[in-house]
């Protein structure tokens, strides 16, 4: 486990984005595991600003988006798929169909969980996982319990994670209340896994997260036992951590 700490959030952001832009320089056809939510745009608009300067290619990269609210129109302003195409893909080269985002909207959704997992299966390994953190400890949507999903899965959503959600739609009530997510099992087969936590009200869980005992009822825990893990902290999330 790597911890960086950064002093502002722009030293953050580049840092974020450099680990990724030099992947792809070093490995143009990499596997990104991407999140979504206010935690990487800053990395994600730096990396669009590096694809600006013709730093990097994206043309031959695949990637796979964590998860999908169930039940959003096509098109509508929360949709991962809408958040993915305004924040960076829209922006960069990437051929639209090599970028894979679960289906809410399937008409199975156990059925789309299962072909997502043989995709995921299919490339083996993803190169680089990104990944936020909830403040119950969730990653993805992969929320606290007895027992966790290894691979791509219905999940209903705990009422603190639609809380926190609730400040991107007009009210609670206007929050999905499932998901479709990647399970814990396969976002641990990625060769590296990004840790990005931001704000004084992660600082508590994160450290409890990398610091305290491994268990399903913090599922970010579990990445203590990844062999290749880098976690990137503001100043706030990190106050905890020497």
């Amino acid at each position: 486990m790597i911890i960086h700490k950064f002093e502002n959030q722009q030293e953050l952001n580049e840092a974020g984005a450099g680990i990724i832009t030099a992947l792809v320089q070093t490995k143009p056809d990499a596997v990104l595991g991407l999140a979504t939510g206010s935690t990487p745009i800053g990395i994600y608009e730096e990396i669009v600003k590096a694809y600006n300067k013709g730093r990097v290619s994206f043309k031959n990269v695949r990637t796979y988006n964590l998860d999908e609210y169930v039940g959003l129109p096509d098109g509508h302003a929360e949709s991962y798929r809408t958040y993915m195409n305004e924040h960076l893909f829209r922006h960069i080269d990437v051929q639209p169909e090599r970028t894979r985002i679960p289906n809410g909207n399937a008409s199975d959704p156990k059925e789309e969980c299962a072909r997502y997992n043989r995709e995921l299966d299919e490339i083996k390994q993803v190169d680089l996982q990104i990944l936020g953190l909830g403040h119950n400890g969730h990653i993805g949507f992969n929320e606290p319990a007895d027992e966790l999903h290894s691979g791509t899965h219905l999940v209903e959503l705990d009422h603190k994670t639609r809380e926190a959600n609730a400040r991107f739609f007009p009210s609670i009530n206007d929050v999905p209340t499932h998901a479709l997510t990647m399970g814990v099992g396969t976002i641990l087969k990625a060769r590296t896994i990004l840790l990005v936590v931001r704000g004084a009200d992660k600082a508590d869980i994160v450290h409890r997260a990398l610091t305290g005992p491994i268990t399903t009822q913090c599922p970010a825990s579990l990445l203590q036992t990844h062999p290749h893990l880098i976690v990137l902290l503001d100043s706030e999330a990190g106050r905890n951590f020497v």
